[in-house]
């Protein structure tokens, strides 16, 4: 009765929901950076460790998001629904991941010499890398809300009802920005960590400042 109960004043209040949880996820993360969440340090390898890991959590989540587009064009709806929430899932996985990464060790800015792959294009490669994670940046912000919206409503909506609400269209809209999103942060990713070098930065640093005596990794 109490589960039916919460799952009514939700479906009546889906925007507001949405918007507790949305400011609740950015004030995590602005909190990580800031290093206001009491997150044990960890070193250099465990900070890389969890960069894979995040990358695989990532291309999984992405596959889930596509298996879920390609299901609801086929009206398999139940493995539609368990395709979004595992997609869902994955990414509260990697929120977790993100802010251990971030809240007890730091973030990377890429290196490029002359001695790596293309190096005499660094003035190239470097702006369109930048951009890249710009982008992926940006998306990943403002996706959150769309893709919280299109969840809650899923959630507390039949399949039937669900074609009266809007649904559809968020869910469409989520499902465009999240995959590019994801997409160019397992790109980015790869380039970083495989292609290039990086120097390790402050968390919550701005302008890219260096966190003490920096190792560079190819």
């Amino acid at each position: 009765m109490a589960t039916a109960s919460l799952r009514d004043r939700a479906r009546e209040r889906p925007r507001a929901i949405t918007a507790v949880v949305s400011v609740v996820g950015y004030a995590l993360v602005i909190a990580a950076f800031a290093g206001a969440i009491p997150i044990p340090e960890i070193d250099e390898g465990t900070v890389n460790l969890l960069g894979d890991l995040i990358a695989v959590v990532n291309t999984a989540a992405l596959a889930s998001l596509l298996l879920g587009v390609r299901f609801i064009r086929r009206g398999e709806v139940a493995k539609h629904r368990a395709a979004m929430l595992t997609a869902f899932g994955l990414i509260m996985l990697f929120l977790v991941l993100y802010l251990t990464k971030v809240g007890g060790g730091f973030e990377k800015s890429i290196v490029i010499d002359e001695s790596h792959l293309l190096g005499a294009y660094r003035g190239i490669i470097r702006p369109v890398y930048l951009g890249m994670l710009a982008v992926h940046v940006l998306l990943s912000v403002v996706s959150v809300p769309v893709v919280l919206h299109a969840v809650v409503l899923g959630l507390t909506h039949d399949p039937g009802e669900l074609r009266g609400t809007i649904h559809p269209t968020v869910g469409r809209i989520a499902v465009a920005a999240w995959s590019v999103s994801l997409a160019l942060g397992v790109i980015t990713y790869f380039i970083l960590n495989h292609v290039y070098a990086y120097d390790a930065v402050r968390r919550g640093a701005v302008l890219l400042v260096a966190f003490g005596a920096p190792r560079r990794r190819g």
